[in-house]
């Protein structure tokens, strides 16, 4: 779609190319086989706040392999041009395989119903039908994120030109206002998205939302304002119950 290349915010420390590269790479091409990339093939675009940093937020675009029905791995880049550097992985499981875990597993794991529902989680190029069916999946679905290279904001920058330090445990946001709206509205006109019509065109998805866990883990930290039809913590449910 027109205005959806979204570049890197840095470039890697080191120098350029040189010849020998060249011809690795051609050779490579040859004689090599990228099977195990071949089927990471849907490509979506979402924001993550660090769970123990929570004002430490960045753009993710996953290009993901759906394994089945239940289970689907990704390669997280800061980008979606040739130029892309590889920021992380995230593994989404479906809501059966989220109850299964042992308790202490469960603090891995974040909750996907704001980001669907929002309209801030997108697959750009879709025909709009597919990537509602898409999002229909994501729904009630939790991922599990660590990036391991902070490249910086598209808005203001401020990464590192080297993956430095520990993985970092991404979370989701999950109320309006959450998100930075600087980062939010960065990407919405480099990418000429239009969130509010998304939203509005997803809103009877929360017919099948379910509360989840993790909804609140960041309420007390992040500036955000209400919880959307369809987005609910379970342990606040159970609380006042609802359940």
């Amino acid at each position: 779609m027109p205005g959806s290349h979204r570049p890197s915010p840095l470039a890697p420390a080191g120098d350029s190319k040189g010849l020998w590269l060249a011809a690795l790479e051609k050779g490579a091409k040859v004689l090599q086989s990228a099977t195990p990339l071949k089927k990471f093939d849907v490509y979506v675009s979402g924001f993550h706040p660090a769970k123990d940093d929570p004002s430490m937020q960045m753009e993710a675009h996953h290009y993901c392999q759906v394994v089945n029905d239940d289970f689907i791995q990704a390669a997280l880049f800061d980008g979606n041009t040739a130029d892309a550097n590889l920021i992380g992985v995230e593994y989404i499981i479906s809501e059966s395989l989220f109850e299964a875990l042992p308790e202490d597993e469960k603090a891995y794991w974040h909750p996907h119903n704001h980001e669907v529902l929002s309209g801030s989680l997108v697959a750009p190029g879709l025909p709009a039908a597919a990537e509602k069916a898409l999002m229909k999946r994501l729904i009630n679905s939790y991922g599990k994120t660590w990036h391991t290279w902070h490249t910086g904001r598209h808005d203001i920058g401020g990464g590192h030109s080297l993956p430095l330090g520990d993985p970092m445990l991404m979370w989701s946001f999950n109320r309006d206002g959450e998100c930075d709206p600087s980062l939010e509205a960065n990407r919405e006109e480099a990418m000429s998205l239009d969130t509010p019509r998304t939203r509005e065109e997803r809103a009877d998805l929360a017919e099948i939302a379910h509360p989840q866990a993790g909804v609140d883990l960041l309420k007390d930290r992040l500036p955000g304002t209400r919880l959307l039809p369809g987005v609910a913590d379970i342990d606040a449910e159970a609380e006042s119950g609802a359940l």
